[in-house]
Parts: structure tokens; sequence; C-alpha cells
């Protein structure tokens, strides 16, 4: 198989400016996506889609690869991952390369490791699916979750259990549910135009540990990974 590594990296975040770059232990968040790709040894190319010279002139300082700035109109806050994905496979495929999968490895995630990628890789090819996506147990449950609506609260899931509202039972009575995080994706390129997704419907669980689908969206997330790297805690 034939395997990309992609990494997302805009340059208009805006809850913390230039977050990709930003540096965790003196490395640009960048640094660790590149590395960690890169040192599994799993793909034939490690590439970056930015929409910034700057990003790009950085990346390709650690070893990826950017060939194209990607297009404003898929680079805005709102773009759906489709878009930029599907993007920079069409610029390799009108070059006459073709991948069958690709990977996606989010530069906020700076604690994933090449074993992180290896053991994801394993669990797919073990499977028939159209993609596999990393979770972790979900601590806010969304069956304690309200909306406000007219200026009132309704629960956004209005369940029973064990005859009471689901809002009002004990956390270890809920059913386990999971939420996506930013270690990793993984997706069949033919998923692509089938579906005009990323995912695709067959779907596998990717099963994070410990730190390794941290994601970095605001200042303290940054400055608790600066603790967790000096206090040796990974």
């Amino acid at each position: 198989m034939k395997i990309i590594a992609l990494i997302p990296s805009r340059s208009g975040s805006q809850r913390i400016l230039d977050k990709n770059i930003k540096k965790l232990n003196k490395k640009p968040l960048l640094y660790y996506s590149i590395k960690s790709a890169l040192d599994s040894k799993i793909f034939s190319k490690v590439v970056v889609s930015t929409d910034s010279k700057k990003y790009a002139k950085i990346a390709n300082l650690y070893g990826a690869e950017t060939p194209f700035l990607r297009p404003k109109k898929f680079s805005k806050s709102t773009s759906p991952d489709y878009e930029w994905v599907n993007h920079a496979l069409q610029f390799y495929k009108k070059k006459g390369d073709i991948f069958d999968l690709f990977f996606i490895l989010r530069p906020t995630n700076p604690f994933r490791t090449k074993q992180t990628i290896s053991r994801a890789f394993k669990i797919f090819k073990k499977n028939k699916c159209d993609s596999l996506r990393a979770v972790e147990l979900c601590k806010q449950h969304p069956y304690k979750m309200w909306e406000i609506k007219n200026n009132k609260l309704k629960p956004y899931e209005n369940l029973k259990i064990q005859g009471q509202p689901s809002y009002n039972v004990q956390f270890k009575s809920l059913p386990k549910v999971y939420i996506q995080n930013a270690s990793l994706e993984i997706s069949k390129v033919e998923v692509l135009k089938k579906y005009k997704s990323i995912t695709g419907k067959t779907i596998l669980p990717f099963l994070t540990y410990g730190n390794e689908g941290f994601d970095i969206n605001y200042m303290e997330d940054l400055f608790y990974a600066e603790k967790l790297i000096s206090n040796n805690r990974l």
C-alpha cells in the first residue's frame, strides 16, 4: 500500500494566534507531528497542507513536504476536512502519484508517537472498514448536557435510565460514550470519491491511552503540555 501522511496547518487559528507554530519545549507544535510521521517509516510522503509560506518554510525545515499552498477557500475556520484533503490528493493525482490510504495527523497533538501510529495502522489492516478514528472515553457525558430554549433548560438527550431522567442518574449508570480526539485518522482514498467525506460509513475506533489524544486548543493547554514535559509525565 502507498500511504500519505497529511498534516493540516492553516494559519488562521483564532483561539491561539499562530497555534500550529507556537513553541512547545523550544520546538513549534508542527514539529511533533512531522517527527512522529517520519519516525514511523510507513509513509511514502509526509505533507503539510498550509496556506502560509511561513508555515511551509518551518515544515520543510523539519523534513515535511509542502509542494503547494492550500487555497484560501479551503483554509477558513469553517472549511470541512474533506476540502483540503481532497485538494492535496488531487494535486498528487494530477502528477500521477496515487495513494491507497491517507493519515491525518493534526499538529495540535504533540504527544502522538511513532508507536501510536504503528498501533493504529495494525488495527486498520486487520479489519474491513472505510476508516479509523482515534477516540477516548468522554469525561463530560452528553446525557448531562443541556440547551437553553426560551430562557429555559432543555436536556440535550431526554432519556430514561432506571426510571429516572438520564441527567439525574450517577455517571456510572450511564452508557460509555467516546469522543474523538486529535491523535489520528486513517482512511482509504477511495472513500473521498465514493462518499464525499473523509470517513465513509464503516469507522473503526482507535482507543488512545494517556496523553496520546492530548489536543492543544487554548493557552492553558499549552501551559499544561509544557508542565507535562518538564515533569517528565508523558
